[in-house]
């Protein structure tokens, strides 16, 4: 471990910088609150470090809620962070689920029964390289609606959102004798915009919704994202990898007197589909934490735990182009995806300790189990089962996702050329993401939101082309300015310089319900469903690992598990043991290239750093 360096200059005095002083601190006279005194915490009238994680509960199945706090606890933490999903618990407009995953309230009662505190992070935007920022798509319809502004349609919708969230939670606060203690208004905002009423606007509507304890914002430390994202009088908190020393002493300029903390300290990465696993050294990692507790900060990990983005609920980024992330969210975290310590979480324990933090032994490593492969039952061609998945709505042009009420999966466009026409290109203007080109049902090429198009080349004879165009949704973008992107074909579609008209359009959302009425047929090259069945005799952790497919997503027993890419890096997806069941279990699969071998097979550990 490298030796702490001594405390910059920039910590041990104070001018009159002329920025104001921290004035929402004390909303409640509690004696559980968590306040501010001079430059510290206060807990329980009491100074106060805060040693937090990151972890999502909408990312780990709830039967490993209570295994992976207690993990969080046992590495020396005192609190733990999450973000709310609003896309997660608002599927539809007014329409909000909090149970079963989904029950934040349990989430938040079960830290607090551990002797967890826990900072809330509600958004409404959350980013984390989830769906659309964890909007949810809907919004995208609504009339002359703008994000993140004070726009009265985005507003009004918000207002409902915060309403559902603390009904849920509010009698959780630490004011309140709970564990509840802090919550911050929007997120990372000043990498975004400046609107600084909107930023008023979500403080003042979180006091009026009984929000009592700490606020906060966290952005970058740099200049114009903490002129864009704070609010004069509310605590302001930095989020950086490894540029302590700077970062700090950008915040003091901001915030000449207050408690100094990381709220994201990125001591691992994400990944994306064709990109490089990321891992940071654990050595690294571990040297920056320990000379930014030596200035005397607190700090929250990002992330602790990552998890999975089980289903379809990832993002993606678009700064060097447009990548989706994977389905894992391992992110290199000191608890993996299966919520094992690893390396980073020891060497952060001890740094921890050496603070004062209260650690535990650490835990035991939960072992991966080998099932083996499953036994094929049937293989359906899309084509011949379409009309079991949805029905053809028609339009006289093409409709994205959201005009049509679908969130995720797949979408159909079906129309007919007519012929004869030889060597003639055909275009999609504004496909998101992935589009395969057919006609009369065979594949004739893919376009890709980032291809410079030349055009797929049609031969059609005189009695015309039936042609089909199927784009898959990889992920809405999460960051910055090209958020709010739909999904599906936005323009048209061109033969030469001729826009086509008289869609019929297929919403393909799937599941498992309608693989099971699927009849059994099989065609290479055909986007086909397949349905296998494994037993088990009593369920473990294990790994699922699709062979000689090409890309899709799979579904056990009814569950979404996620998404597979042949190009890597991830080759398996984490199934955990609440989502098996003696005896026979189901796996369905949707697979875009209908390879003739393919097979399912349960392997005992990850493979997270893979590519073609």
């Amino acid at each position: 471990m490298a030796k702490a360096e001594a405390c910059p200059s920039f910590l041990m005095s104070r001018t009159n910088s002329g920025k104001s002083r921290l004035l929402d601190i004390n909303m409640i006279k509690h004696p559980d609150t968590l306040t501010i005194q001079g430059d510290e915490f206060f807990r329980r009238g009491t100074p106060h470090r805060i040693f937090s994680g990151a972890i999502h509960y909408f990312r780990i199945v709830p039967e490993c809620w209570e295994d992976r706090l207690r993990k969080c606890r046992a590495c020396g933490l005192n609190t733990i962070e999450t973000y709310v999903a609003w896309n997660f618990h608002e599927a539809r407009p007014g329409e909000f689920d909090f149970s079963g995953g989904r029950d934040l309230r349990r989430f938040i009662l079960l830290a607090g029964e551990l002797g967890l505190d826990v900072i809330l992070r509600p958004g409404p935007y959350i980013c984390a390289e989830w769906d659309l920022g964890g909007f949810p798509s809907w919004l995208l319809t609504e009339k002359d609606i703008r994000l993140r502004c004070m726009n009265e349609a985005y507003l009004g919708a918000v207002r409902r959102y915060l309403k559902a969230v603390f009904d849920q939670v509010g009698d959780l606060q630490s004011s309140r004798g709970g564990h509840l203690v802090a919550v911050q208004i929007e997120n990372e905002y000043g990498s975004y915009g400046n609107d600084h009423d909107y930023l008023s606007w979500l403080e003042n509507e979180l006091r009026s919704l009984g929000v009592e304890v700490l606020l906060f914002t966290s952005d970058g430390g740099e200049d114009a994202m903490l002129q864009g994202g704070t609010l004069p009088h509310v605590l302001k908190t930095v989020n950086f990898g490894s540029s302590y020393k700077s970062a700090f002493e950008k915040l003091r300029h901001y915030q000449p007197e207050g408690p100094l903390m990381c709220m994201e300290f990125w001591n691992g990465w994400f990944d994306t589909w064709g990109g490089e696993h990321h891992d940071r050294s654990p050595q690294d990692a571990a040297e920056v934490l320990d000379q930014m507790l030596s200035m005397g900060a607190s700090v929250n990990f990002y992330m602790m735990h990552g998890g999975t983005n089980f289903g379809f609920w990832n993002g993606a980024n678009i700064i060097e182009g447009y990548q989706p992330i994977t389905s894992s969210y391992d992110y290199g975290a000191p608890l993996d995806e299966q919520g094992n310590p690893t390396e980073k979480y020891r060497l952060f324990r001890d740094v921890l300790a050496k603070y004062g933090a209260k650690v535990e032994a650490i835990p035991e490593a939960t072992k991966g189990h080998s099932f083996g492969r499953g036994k094929i039952l049937k293989s359906a061609s899309l084509w011949n089962n379409l009309s079991r998945f949805a029905p053809g709505i028609s339009s006289a042009i093409p409709l994205t996702m959201e005009a049509l009420g679908q969130r995720f999966g797949w979408i159909l466009y079906r129309t007919q050329i007519s012929g004869p026409r030889s060597g003639e290109p055909l275009f999609i203007d504004g496909v998101h993401d992935r589009a395969l080109v057919y006609g009369n049902q065979k594949l004739f090429g893919a376009i890709h939101r980032c291809d410079e198009q030349e055009g797929i080349l049609l031969e059609v004879p005189e009695e015309g082309l039936a042609l089909d165009i199927l784009v898959e949704n990889q992920g809405r973008v999460n960051y910055r300015n090209l958020m709010g992107e739909q999904k599906g074909i936005l323009d048209g579609v061109r033969v030469r310089h001729q826009f086509q008209f008289g869609w019929e359009i297929f919403s393909l959302e799937l599941s498992t319900e309608d693989f099971m009425a699927c009849e059994d047929s099989f065609a290479p090259g055909d986007p086909t469903l397949f349905q296998f069945e494994i037993e088990i005799a009593k369920p473990h952790d294990t790994f699922l690992k699709v062979e000689g497919g090409s890309r899709g997503a799979v579904w056990l027993n009814g569950f979404a598990l996620g998404r597979y890419d042949q190009r890597g890096p991830q080759k398996t997806l984490y199934v955990p043991a609440s989502l098996l069941r003696r005896g026979t279990n189901s796996v369905d699969i949707f697979d875009e290239g209908s390879p003739q071998k393919i097979q399912v097979n349960f392997v005992a550990s990850p493979i997270l750093s893979a590519l073609c």
